[in-house]
């Protein structure tokens, strides 16, 4: 019922910004908290941050400060916002949806900190 489709991944200089998209497919966005996740070869995932329908804000200490999670409804697009960019940055980012009864994933998009 949801498909998740991440975006805007890459390379980027240490220090860099990048900005991460999802697209999302299903009814009722609007109404869902979603979120980004991200998980590093040999790591667990891990929060970056979640928005509810309510636009209220959540992140994981690692990139507090340095990230900025928002939503467009209109376009049921999600979006991440990250600044000042560190090696450590370097995963692969997913899109998440929580429903009434199922977490909804997406297929991740490669982010590579690197000189």
């Amino acid at each position: 019922q949801v498909q998740l489709v991440e975006s805007g991944g890459g390379l980027v200089q240490p220090g860099g910004s990048l900005r991460l998209s999802c697209a999302a497919s299903g009814n009722r966005f609007s109404i869902r908290t979603m979120g980004w996740y991200r998980q590093a070869p040999g790591k667990e995932r891990e929060l970056v941050a979640t928005i509810s329908s309510g636009g209220n804000t959540n992140y994981g200490d690692s990139v507090k400060g340095r990230v900025t999670i928002s939503r467009d409804n209109a376009k049921n697009t999600l979006y991440l916002q990250m600044n000042s960019l560190k090696p450590e940055d370097t995963a692969v980012y997913y899109c998440n949806l929580r429903g009434l009864y199922n977490l909804y994933w997406g297929q991740g998009t490669q982010v590579t900190v690197s000189s």
